[in-house]
């Protein structure tokens, strides 16, 4: 378990970012990912009938569709042990391998950074 507030203020920002994106619109999840000018998109679960995507999937999506050439961090406030393979490749395919994805309970104390790769 990592100390929240030993966190970068900018890491801290994007858990709480996610943390309100999950509890302000009652998804599973909510993810926040920064990219390299220092932007943030949020996101929660999208669950519809025809489309099935992951708060931090979601997240990423809106960063590309937004322009963004590269991720300096995301995070993710799930119930969930850790963030899933097919999140981590979301991340690594815009940012790269090493960057970091921290994985937060719903009360926002982050459990685990790993990275995408």
């Amino acid at each position: 378990m990592t100390d929240s507030n030993a966190l970068d203020p900018e890491d801290r920002k994007i858990v709480t970012l996610a943390r309100s994106a999950r509890a302000r619109n009652g998804v599973p999840e909510g993810a926040a990912v920064r990219d390299e000018t220092g932007r943030t998109y949020v996101a929660g679960t999208v669950s519809l009938d025809s489309l099935e995507l992951s708060a931090l999937r979601t997240a990423v999506a809106m960063a590309v569709a937004s322009g963004a050439k590269s991720l300096e961090a995301a995070a993710v406030v799930t119930e969930a042990e850790g963030a899933s393979a097919e999140d981590r490749a979301a991340v690594r395919d815009l940012g790269g391998p090493q960057t970091p994805v921290l994985v937060a309970g719903p009360d926002g104390t982050v459990r685990a950074t790993v990275t995408a790769g």
